[in-house]
């Protein structure tokens, strides 16, 4: 079994963030790490082609300056290899640009199942995953706090508001992970040499047959409103009359 895994790799949440100026986009400069979110997409995989028997769990991610090391971070917790798509032209993408240089590397890998994080901890849009898909023309199921693969099928529990609900779908298809779905493991310090000579494949977008188009672009950036205090109401037999008054200001009546 063959299992592709989106994976992204942010500046270290742990040190304050910038901005460059000029894009007013995330500066990701130096070293990057796994996006936690991200760990436990590689540890399903790496646990289902246990499960199976054999197979491979190939990594797929986008990142500036053939930076590897959140990717060191993956293939040493058990990951075959990896597909890297690190390319100038590609810088300031939206999310929609992001999925079409994915889903082209995906296509590239070849794989029964597509595994992603519900949403990255850097950006939030939580759209990459299903617009891979689409572009792929494949199904897909979100969400999932456990999978299981029975011959041709995925066996997936969605998490809800109100608990799960459990879907079947045919492979090959994408499954994207919420943070219950296994405990990731820590690299061992032979997994960590190990990963120093496993694949890397970098590509440019060109080499996938991506034609570069940036859309949507942020063009402002101005600090959070700080919370203002409230109103306290002493209620003297009209506190009923000034909520009323309070939600027809909101508009919410």
């Amino acid at each position: 079994m063959n299992v592709a895994v989106c994976v992204k790799q942010i500046p270290d949440p742990a040190t304050p963030g910038k901005l460059d100026p000029s894009t007013k986009t995330l500066v990701r400069e130096g070293k990057l790490i796994l996006d936690d979110s991200d760990a436990y997409g590689v540890e399903m995989a790496l646990q289902l082609v246990d499960k199976a028997g054999g197979g491979e769990v190939t990594l797929v991610s986008m990142a500036p300056n053939s930076e590897v090391s959140g990717l060191r971070t993956a293939l040493a917790m058990g990951a075959h290899k990896a597909i890297l798509v690190s390319d100038d032209a590609l810088k300031g993408s939206d999310a929609l640009t992001t999925a079409k240089v994915l889903a082209a590397a995906i296509q590239r890998a070849g794989a029964d199942l597509i595994l992603a994080a519900t949403e990255s901890t850097d950006g939030y849009t939580g759209t990459t995953p299903v617009q891979v898909a689409e572009l792929l023309g494949l199904p897909s199921v979100t969400f999932a706090k456990h999978i299981e693969v029975d011959g041709s099928t995925v066996k997936v529990n969605r998490q809800t508001e109100a608990g799960f609900d459990e879907v079947e779908c045919p492979l090959p298809c994408l499954v994207t992970v919420t943070a219950g779905v296994v405990e990731p493991r820590y690299p061992s310090f032979k997994g960590i040499m190990a990963a120093k000579g496993k694949p890397v494949e970098e590509l440019k977008a060109a080499d996938l047959g991506v034609e570069v188009a940036v859309g949507q672009q942020v063009t402002d950036v101005a600090p959070a409103e700080e919370r203002q205090a409230g109103e306290v109401v002493v209620d003297e037999g009209d506190a009923h009359e000034r909520i009323v008054q309070f939600l027809e200001q909101l508009k919410v009546i």
